[in-house]
């Protein structure tokens, strides 16, 4: 199978379903966002001080070519074959979060990205993915988007930001906290 076909050389592209969009659709940007933040999951999976959570984070990004499935179908195109996002994928993460926030200092500031490479690439990713929540929402403002979808990119983002604590206490680096000045 050949990787180029020529078939989006003028700007436009195909859904799941084969509708033919512009590759300037909102939904088109809601899943390559999705793609993106799965590149930056990706890089965060490659740290070292994720190597004990590296099949974790290979899930998560088997979850996002799901999310991307999703997104990239025509609404209304329900024999479509894909995976299936479940509710279970979405308290998965709030189980991981709670086991990391519990061996974490109380959050006692707003924390400010950085501290060390790993910990930035997290707060990379956390961003993306905000991103792509706000693009999914808005494009759930025009036509149907399965709800776990939002939910699961709302839930992962916080997920992130709690890795990037979890992250940081065990690369032993002090939180950067912002302090406003007066």
């Amino acid at each position: 199978m050949k990787i180029y076909t020529k078939t989006g050389d003028q700007g436009i592209t195909s859904l799941l379903g084969g509708t033919r969009v512009p590759k300037s659709d909102l939904r088109i940007d809601a899943y390559g966002t999705v793609d993106e933040l799965n590149s930056y999951m990706g890089l965060l999976r490659d740290q070292d001080v994720n190597i004990g959570r590296a099949d974790f984070l290979k899930e998560i990004q088997d979850r996002l070519f799901t999310l991307g499935a999703d997104l990239a179908t025509v609404p209304g195109k329900d024999k479509v074959k894909k995976p299936d996002l479940h509710v279970e994928d979405v308290t998965v993460l709030e189980r991981e979060m709670d086991l990391m926030d519990a061996e974490l200092p109380p959050l006692r500031a707003f924390i400010l990205p950085g501290g060390h490479t790993s910990v930035s690439f997290c707060h990379l990713a956390r961003t993306v993915c905000r991103r792509a929540e706000r693009i999914v929402v808005e494009l759930a403002s025009y036509e149907q988007v399965n709800e776990l979808v939002i939910q699961y990119l709302n839930r992962l983002s916080d997920y992130l930001f709690v890795l990037g604590r979890k992250m940081a206490q065990e690369l032993q680096v002090e939180e950067v906290t912002w302090t406003p000045r007066n």
